[in-house]
């Protein structure tokens, strides 16, 4: 985890750094917005920026949309008035911390934004043997893809892999394909010189040149264009890179990894994914089983979120009982892991007692299911095709906690049109939960 801080290091924003320091991040300082941008140019490893008011949000959000720069902003302030702290959330920060800090709330906003865990919790002996092989090919310099269904956890295995390389003490990072604009994804991944485009406004180095000497992970990579996995191609072929607009190769030393909920083989198959890009991937192939074929895992897990989110809500820790867990073991968790943890986030809040029970255990959710369109279709006759859609969207996001790559996962859609359906509503004057980072890939 890679931190930019922006402010004056000599109070309590310096304490903050402190903080997040004995927690294993790195920090950069800058003391002005131009510093900040100019920093962020150079290292596409950041993570996340801590940006002390009264430097203006607004304008260092605007900043980061028009050289599209995508990592988030968190406002920091000492004794700010709540009006304040609103007006930079509504300008665009992810979040608002108090200062002086405190540790648990520098800890819970960087687990947030990264989706790294200290330790894997594994009983099944189905990802045993996944992570046995994990640990046998970590120290190699070859390619791995990871594929499994979306929230079995593939990030984590990916920085798994990275900690245990020769390469641990170099950068990971992390690109998810999906999550960028098509127009936009080679930028990110090459970088570009000043000019290249239009809102091309000073040179920014790409993802391969900030993994320089560490890990490079391409997430979703069955959804990049066919046209940019060619170049993709070329540049694991020949070890170098071109910056859109730049007239010299620059070469790069990156270990790929690459991970994918898509059957890459039939994609490749149907000429939808180039084989020779296939092949070059796909040297060692690491597959999480969905959570329902590791049933072994699950009390494990739920115990971990139940901990987890009775400490970040101030709760009191209580044990699920063996009616609760024998509901969550029967449960076919479609969405794997991350939907186990949005259950027990939930559980957490819900529970009024000494223990978890299955009454605090909502595995429908809120969110409306054809069974509930076809028991009770009174409650839809005469609504429009576009607000019966626009419930079922934002309740689903509401059933994942605002997790909108979860959500998408459930609707059936990309996530890309799920952000087009948000904007579209935000427009309009509706609540939209905010975007949330979830703990598996």
């Amino acid at each position: 985890m890679r931190i930019l801080i922006i402010g004056a290091l000599s109070g309590p924003l310096g304490e903050a750094a402190r903080i997040a320091r004995a927690q294993h991040a790195a920090v950069d300082h800058a003391t002005t917005l131009e510093a900040a941008l100019a920093a962020l140019r150079r290292n596409g490893a950041i993570n996340v920026v801590f940006c002390e008011l009264p430097h203006d949000i607004a304008a260092m959000v605007r900043a980061l949309a028009a050289e599209r720069i995508f990592v988030p902003v968190v406002a920091c302030g000492i004794d700010v008035d709540p009006d304040v702290a609103a007006t930079a959330i509504r300008a665009g920060a992810r979040e608002f911390l108090p200062l002086p800090p405190s540790a648990d709330m520098i800890a819970e906003l960087l687990t947030a934004v990264s989706l790294q865990q200290v330790n894997f919790i594994v009983r099944d002996p189905a990802m045993r043997d996944v992570l046995k092989l994990a640990d046998r090919v970590a120290r190699a310099e070859a390619s791995v893809l990871i594929t499994g269904e979306s929230g079995t956890g593939k990030e984590m295995v990916a920085r798994h892999l990275h900690r245990a390389s020769r390469r641990a003490g170099g950068p990971f990072v992390a690109l998810n394909c999906a999550a960028i604009p098509e127009n936009l994804l080679e930028s990110e991944l090459f970088g570009h010189e000043k000019g290249a485009f239009s809102g091309a406004l000073a040179r920014r180095i790409g993802k391969f040149e900030s993994a320089n000497g560490g890990t490079l992970l391409l997430d979703e990579i069955g959804e990049m264009d066919i046209n940019l996995q060619t170049k993709l191609l070329r540049s694991l072929q020949e070890r170098e890179i071109e910056r859109l607009g730049g007239s010299a190769p620059v070469k790069i030393d990156v270990r790929i990894l690459a991970a994918t909920n898509r059957d890459l083989a039939a994609d490749a198959a149907a000429g939808r994914f180039r084989d020779d890009l296939y092949f070059r991937l796909n040297v060692i192939r690491l597959h999480l089983p969905p959570l329902r074929d590791r049933r072994d895992d699950i009390a494990a897990l739920a115990d971990h979120f139940a901990r987890k989110y009775a400490e970040l809500n101030g709760m009191p820790h209580r044990r699920l009982t063996a009616d609760a867990y024998r509901v969550l073991e029967n449960h076919s968790w479609r969405g794997n892991v991350r939907e186990l943890e949005n259950c027990l986030h939930r559980a957490v809040l819900l529970s009024a007692g000494d223990a978890i029970t299955p009454d605090a255990i909502d595995l429908a959710g809120p969110s409306l299911t054809r069974a509930t369109v076809r028991e009770e279709p009174a409650g839809l006759v005469g609504m429009r095709i576009d607000a019966v859609e626009r419930d079922l969207i934002l309740q689903t996001l509401s059933h994942t906690l605002g997790n909108r790559t979860r959500a998408a996962v459930m609707l059936g859609i990309s996530i890309r049109a799920l952000r087009n359906k948000l904007r579209d509503y935000s427009a309009q004057g509706l609540v939209v939960p905010p975007p949330v980072s979830g703990i598996a890939a």
